[in-house]
């Protein structure tokens, strides 16, 4: 059976009619929301949504609830929608599902059940196999940068690239933050596009002091900054030593992959590399860098710094900071990430030296 993305979806119901059951699941509860209301929206008449539209949850649903809810016939409207949340309470090899599972085996031809898994764990093989999937993980890159441009639009919020970069970067890219930020931005009352200044007011980070704007100063051996931002971060919600190491240590292995790929092809420069960079790593991988073309082009700007030596150093640093991080016996989180940044900056003079 299919398996979307919510782009894929969203597509998909602007092209034809909703499929008879949809399968939503996946670790980002905001793009779960949004899949629902998108099939809401394409199968239900406004008019006669109150009476076709049945909600419930799986913890309360009578095991026979479920075949009686979508045998009903809608009423002055061409298909009604059952929606079930919670049907991770459906255990793999529970009998609570296997109505379900019947029901997928022969759907009602005018009602469409939308299933919603609300923890982040794998589909159900069962469920899934019999009906439109619809995988709802947290996008990253491009990815992200649509989803917000599509919310700014949508809120007719108008702001400067860098101030958008900046949003991206202050909020780490969570969707809950980024859809509040949206909000609030909305509400302001600005004769053109909102500068990064004014966006890093209202968010409360200041433009230029985001994990990303750190992890940019070590690779462009800016040791200073990213030692004074140190404990700015961690005094924010949300970033801690674990997350600033693993931000670096993922953008360090991807510093690597560039390095080796110009090794190979000596015809390469800063943007020809950073184009690759995007084109064949991040599109295909898609780590947790930040956004993808501002990244590229960081890494096609400093990969001359890291030769594979330095670069070794680097990742066994971090990896060792990440370690220490995690150990229950060790509390000093600005000790540990300072030291890894003061390792990285020692392993370049040591090179030129």
């Amino acid at each position: 059976m299919p398996r979307l993305t919510l782009d894929k979806l969203r597509r998909s119901l602007i092209a034809g009619l909703p499929a008879p059951a949809y399968y939503v699941h996946g670790g980002e509860g905001i793009l779960k929301d949004e899949a629902v209301a998108l099939i809401l929206d394409r199968a239900l008449d406004a008019a006669t949504r109150e009476f076709n539209l049945d909600l419930c949850s799986a913890q309360q649903l009578d095991p026979a609830g479920l075949a009686a809810a979508c045998a009903t016939m809608p009423m002055m409207a061409e298909r009604r929608v059952v929606v079930v949340r919670d049907i991770e309470v459906w255990h793999r090899k529970s009998k609570a599902k296997l109505p379900a599972v019947a029901y997928l085996e022969r759907p009602m031809p005018d009602t469409v059940l939308v299933m919603v898994q609300g923890n982040d764990d794998d589909p159900d093989a069962d469920l899934s196999s019999r009906c439109t999937s619809i995988q709802c993980t947290a996008p990253t890159g491009d990815q992200l940068d649509a989803w917000l441009d599509e919310r700014l639009a949508l809120h007719a919020v108008a702001i400067v690239p860098q101030a958008r970069e900046h949003l991206i970067r202050a909020t780490g890219g969570d969707l809950g933050l980024l859809s509040a930020e949206v909000q609030k931005l909305s509400g302001l009352d600005m004769p053109g596009p909102i500068d990064a200044e004014t966006v890093g007011a209202l968010v409360g980070v200041r433009f230029g002091e985001t994990a990303d704007d750190w992890r940019d100063a070590v690779l462009r051996d800016d040791v200073s900054r990213a030692l004074t931002l140190v404990p700015k971060l961690l005094e924010m919600t949300g970033v801690s030593g674990v997350s600033l190491v693993s931000l670096l240590g993922t953008s360090l292995l991807a510093v690597r992959w560039a390095r080796d790929l110009a090794r190979s092809n000596k015809e390469l420069r800063s943007d020809a590399l950073a184009t690759r960079v995007k084109s064949d790593l991040l599109f295909k991988i898609r780590p947790r860098v930040g956004s993808y073309d501002p990244f590229a082009r960081l890494v096609g700007d400093v990969v001359g710094r890291w030769p594979p030596a330095r670069l070794e150093t680097a990742i066994a640093a971090a990896l060792h900071a990440d370690i220490a991080l995690k150990s229950n016996t060790i509390s000093d989180q600005g000790g540990i990430v300072t030291d890894l940044v003061l390792t990285i900056a020692a392993s370049r003079t040591r090179k030129a030296a």
